[in-house]
């Protein structure tokens, strides 16, 4: 303001000495006072830049000891949810708000280029969209609190805690998305901190403006008549609260008159059931499902069946009879029976798997699922990863790793598909499916030319801090990962019908990285190796 005023005097004194000032003394003196207010000008001008550019220097000095101590950190810093959401939120909203307001926009200037050109490496508002689904299904998944999540917890793990800010960005998403169950956690969680922070990160104002009509939403009427009435105390001409009080106020007074009314007439009062104060998770039909609740039960690592030949499980060393196992037989330990479910331990080398990994990172790219109608692949939001395809001509990794799975598994890989390299992001997952063509899925494989999956072979390439277990919820398997251990199973009976039991989940990453491998092996080329039977048992 004081650098617009001064500029305003010497746009008046220029006006005002537009004349000509050599033929008059007195003006040509006025033109010394406009030096005076040019010298304040340019000195309430360095002044802002000052400020501008300290703040900068504090910007630019935050992010060095971010990415320093990130970097440092023994374990992958962003394979923390909550400190990958709020890294989202640094580089898309914080970014928009603190730190491109004081960057002068001027394309041809050099800085500007070189931070044009690095944001192309950082992440985007879809990004951030993306993070705080992860976290939300974390949190519903693993039945984690929000409280605890915005402390920075996760079981024994601590991260950064949240600001109200922080709270708030995910309560507006949700918020636009109609999700009021989430909206209501985040945004209750929002309030409290926002009351107690002393450089308050949000506007209370615009909290209870949420969250006043997500509990409407969510049917608890009275409390959000009464936040409704603490946001006009704050501001009392807000028009949207006092149409919205006018309502609830309404809908209160009718639902009391029914109350009265039912008395009246000797009916009995009937309460509806509302648990958590309203608030409950909506679930769609398949979320109802036994399916599903088995499976979010394995992956919290509750038992949810008992199996009663667990006392016939063994564990070996087998050789098949191969050349390739006889130095190094193969560490087999039986999981379940029928279907016939093993771990093979310390199957794949340290090496091996860094030289895997390595080929497979340039190649990473959305997993994408088969169309069951169209026969097509394609992405969907029960199967959230990246995957790769690497054949043995990439290396001579890939060429050892697949004659070890063939030598391991009795089967012959040449018809089986390339092996497919998979990197689970934020909460990455892929929920109960098949790995085999239903007998409905006529296009599935087809163009393989190479019959259905008769087995899958499933290497763990990483140990997972926390979560990441691929269940079986028919019969209530969990297998964690187990660096270099890989899980194998046979998709089909001797007959071809599919195993139905077999149908498995990949659960979301709650903290750590991922990576799998994945070997389907086909029915082509098994005519010697598991010859058919008409007998389903065998």
């Amino acid at each position: 303001m004081k650098l617009l005023a001064s500029l305003m005097v010497i746009a008046c004194v220029a006006t005002f000495a537009s004349t000509e000032l050599f033929s008059s003394m007195a003006h040509l003196e006025t033109a010394l006072y406009a030096e005076k207010d040019i010298a304040v000008a340019i000195k309430d001008y360095i002044q802002e830049e000052e400020k501008r550019l300290d703040k900068l220097r504090r910007i630019a000095e935050d992010f060095s000891e971010h990415s320093e101590k990130a970097l440092a950190s023994e374990k992958n810093f962003l394979a923390n949810p909550i400190n990958a959401y709020l890294y989202m939120k640094r580089f898309t909203l914080d970014w928009d708000k603190e730190v491109a307001p004081n960057f002068k926009s001027d394309p041809e200037n050099e800085v500007h280029k070189r931070i044009e050109e690095l944001k192309g490496y950082l992440p985007t508002y879809e990004d951030l969209k993306g993070a705080v689904t992860a976290l939300l299904r974390l949190q519903d998944t693993y039945q984690l609190d929000t409280n605890h999540l915005a402390q920075g917890h996760i079981r024994s793990m601590v991260s950064r805690s949240m600001s109200a800010s922080d709270c708030l960005e995910i309560g507006k998403m949700t918020y636009n998305e109609e999700d009021f169950y989430h909206t209501t956690m985040w945004m209750e969680k929002a309030l409290t901190l926002v009351t107690i922070e002393k450089n308050r990160t949000a506007e209370k104002v615009d909290i209870l403006d949420y969250l006043s009509y997500s509990l409407y939403k969510q049917g608890n009427i009275e409390r959000a008549l009464v936040l409704t009435n603490e946001l006009l105390a704050l501001l009392p001409h807000h028009t949207r609260a006092q149409n919205n009080r006018n309502y609830y106020v309404k809908l209160l007074e009718d639902q009391r008159r029914k109350e009265r009314r039912r008395g009246e007439d000797g009916e009995a009062e009937e309460i509806e059931d509302q648990p958590n104060e309203y608030n409950t998770r909506p679930l769609d039909e398949y979320r109802k499902s036994e399916e599903f609740q088995t499976y979010e039960s394995l992956c919290r690592g509750e038992k949810t069946h008992d199996y009663k030949l667990k006392h016939k499980l063994k564990c070996r060393y087998v050789n098949k009879n191969n050349p390739l196992l006889l130095l190094q037989p193969a560490k087999e330990e039986e999981v379940y029976l029928d279907p016939w479910i093993v771990v093979y331990h310390n199957v794949v080398a340290d090496h091996e798997i860094e030289t895997i990994k390595r080929l497979a990172t340039p190649k990473l790219n959305r997993a994408t699922v088969h169309n069951s109608r169209t026969g097509k692949l394609e992405t969907a939001e029960y199967r959230v990863s990246k995957s790769a395809w690497l054949k043995d001509d990439d290396d001579v990794v890939i060429r050892n790793v697949n004659r070890r799975i063939g030598a391991v598994s009795s089967l012959n890989v040449e018809t089986a598909e390339e092996l497919q390299i998979a990197n689970y992001g934020l909460g990455g997952q892929y929920e109960p499916h098949f790995d085999f063509a239903r007998k409905e899925e006529k296009s599935a494989f087809r163009d393989l030319g190479s019959g259905n999956r008769i087995a899958t072979w499933l290497t763990y390439m990483t140990d997972v801090d926390a979560g990441g277990a691929t269940v079986f919820p028919y019969i209530g398997v969990k297998l964690f990962p187990e660096k270099g251990a890989a899980a194998f199973w046979y998709n089909l009976y001797r007959n071809g019908d599919g195993i139905y039991n077999t149908r498995h989940a990949a659960c979301p990453v709650l903290v750590g990285q991922k990576w799998v491998s994945n070997k389907w092996i086909h029915e082509r080329g098994q005519e010697f190796k598991r010859p058919c039977s008409l007998n389903m048992d065998e």
